[in-house]
């Protein structure tokens, strides 16, 4: 059977016991992604933390990823920009195997820890369309990792 979409470790962590994600409920839209180790979030600052995984998907699709509410509403905590966008090319790229880092900001007034094993994001699954004369399938492919595309 061919894959679809999914969640796989990077090697990095292979040895490090990461849960792959999974939904809680059977009406959840999203994969609840845990972190990988340890981070502190420091106030007023962007913190780039490991979540020891990589996702693959079809043409077409791509992963969006959402910080958990409880940690926006409790915690005081987002993403960095707002939603993470991985896109399928992003998979087992030469930059970094398509790890996946959760870029998050501290918008409280005290240093919040992230525990290994936390749930951090939710990760969702959704097509996409392109517009008439897109030629983006005739370029160049992928070749680094975090925040590669368009760079020069």
């Amino acid at each position: 059977m061919e894959k679809q979409r999914g969640f796989e470790c990077v090697q990095a962590f292979a040895a490090a016991g990461i849960h792959l994600p999974q939904r809680k409920t059977a009406a959840s839209a999203g994969y609840d992604i845990e972190a990988a180790e340890d981070a502190v979030i420091a106030p007023g600052r962007v913190t780039l933390v490991p979540t020891g995984l990589k996702a693959y998907m079809q043409p077409g699709e791509v992963l969006l990823l959402t910080i958990r509410s409880s940690l926006a509403a409790k915690h005081q905590l987002m993403l960095a920009n707002s939603v993470g966008v991985i896109d399928a090319d992003y998979y087992d790229n030469p930059g970094n195997e398509g790890h996946i880092m959760v870029a998050i900001t501290n918008l409280g007034a005290a240093a919040y820890t992230l525990k290994k094993g936390d749930r951090i994001a939710q990760g969702m699954f959704v097509r996409y369309e392109t517009v008439d004369g897109d030629t983006a399938g005739s370029g160049a492919e992928r070749k680094g990792g975090f925040g590669s595309t368009g760079r020069k």
